[in-house]
Formats: structure tokens, C-alpha cells, sequence
């Protein structure tokens, strides 16, 4: 396993999916019905830890898009919260403050995305 861009094994595979369901070395050793040792062993190997971090990406990613598929539906309940006068005052207050900082937020995303791509085009520029 010491070439670049060589295949895992399917227990290694297994490992990698063991490691994102458990809370633990230990218990993602037993699930998969290696040793520990084993495991650890794997850990150290760099397409091994490459893989495995490939695959934790995909998990956040995976997340996040669930989170943004939410989005809307969130700021409309705190639209309605904020807007509803029956609603205690606190609970109107902290929706008013969500949609304020999610807004500052966005905005300072926007700039710095802005920023940020700036700064690669002077670097693309001057490489060539």
C-alpha cells in the first residue's frame, strides 16, 4: 500500500465506514471484525487516511446540504415569531436578532467570497 492512488481493500473500505458510524477505534475495529492494532496501522498509511478523510467531507457536505434545504423554512418561522404580536416579547426579540445576524453574516460572506477571489486573480495573473 505504498503507491499513490492505490485501491483500498474492502476491509479498509469497511474501516472507513465503520470510523464514520462509531464513536470509537475500538467499536469500529469490532464492527468490521479487525484488531485495533489493525486500524491504527491503516491510520497511518496516507492513502488510508486520505480516503477516510475524503469520505468525512462527504459527510459534512451531506450535512450541510440538508441544513440549507432547511433554511427557508427556519427564517419563515422566525418571520412569524418576529411578526406575531400574541408572541411573548423574548421570543420576538430573539427571532428579530437571528434574522438580523444571519443577514450580517451573509453579507460578510459575500464580501469576503468577493475579497478572496480578488486575491486569487492578482495570484493567477502574476504566475503567468
Amino acid at each position: 500500500m505504498a503507491g499513490h492512488g492505490e485501491k483500498l481493500s474492502r476491509n479498509q473500505e469497511k474501516a472507513i465506514a465503520a470510523l464514520l458510524s462509531n464513536t470509537s477505534i475500538p467499536g469500529a475495529a469490532k464492527e468490521v471484525g479487525i484488531g485495533e492494532r489493525t486500524l491504527w496501522r491503516w491510520l497511518q498509511i496516507e492513502s488510508f487516511q486520505r480516503a477516510y478523510r475524503d469520505a468525512r467531507g462527504q459527510v459534512v457536505r451531506q450535512a450541510v446540504a440538508q441544513v440549507q434545504n432547511t433554511m427557508s423554512e427556519a427564517v419563515s418561522t422566525l418571520r412569524e415569531i418576529m411578526t406575531n404580536s400574541e408572541a411573548p416579547a423574548s421570543a420576538r426579540v430573539t427571532a428579530a436578532r437571528a434574522i438580523i445576524d444571519m443577514g450580517i453574516k451573509a453579507v460578510e460572506i459575500e464580501d469576503l467570497e468577493a475579497r478572496v477571489a480578488d486575491i486569487e486573480k492578482l495570484i493567477k495573473e502574476k504566475k503567468l
